[in-house]
């Protein structure tokens, strides 16, 4: 029952959205909708509403390419309650290009996407508090890229002496 349902949503989103709907697949019972990075915006207001009602964006999270021309992948993990079915939403990026911000439209987006331009670098427009948000605000790099390296750029510790992290 449930592949109907992801069949009947991918159906009508690719028919709604036919030039923002770049590729539909299905994966081990999932459907994951790749969608062109300018029209996010529009294709979520959509899913959140009739007639598909995603109305909780569950996490944004991202992937790395580094061979790939657009290297990351913003991922956006969607929920229908009343259906009892999940959509994940892909847009590619890469270093420069800001990923326009749902954050009107989820609002708990604001925290995600602080969170992936944290850790991968992803830029998002329309973001007004894009700023480190679990590394420290000195930190250098992005430690979820895959050119990061696995040291670290800087050491952090624990000084018994001085009392205090010190950095090194």
């Amino acid at each position: 029952m449930t592949i109907e349902k992801l069949q009947s949503v991918a159906e009508r989103v690719q028919t709604q959205f036919k030039d923002a709907v770049l590729e539909t697949r299905f994966a081990f019972g999932e459907l994951t909708l790749t969608v062109a990075r300018a029209s996010i915006v529009e294709v979520m207001k959509a899913l959140k509403s009739e007639p598909y009602r995603f109305h909780q964006l569950i996490d944004i999270c991202g992937a790395d390419y580094p061979k790939r021309k657009e290297r990351f992948d913003v991922v956006y993990h969607l929920l229908s309650l009343t259906q009892n079915i999940r959509v994940r939403v892909k847009v590619t990026t890469d270093e420069t290009a800001p990923v326009p911000s749902i954050r009107e439209v989820y609002p708990n987006a604001d925290w995600y996407e602080r969170e992936a331009f944290d850790m991968y670098g992803m830029a998002f427009s329309g973001q007004p508090d894009l700023r480190r948000l679990l590394t420290d605000y000195g930190f250098v790099g992005h430690p979820l890229r895959k050119d990061f390296p696995m040291t670290g750029h800087v050491e952090v510790r624990y000084d018994e002496e001085q009392r205090r992290v010190v950095y090194e």
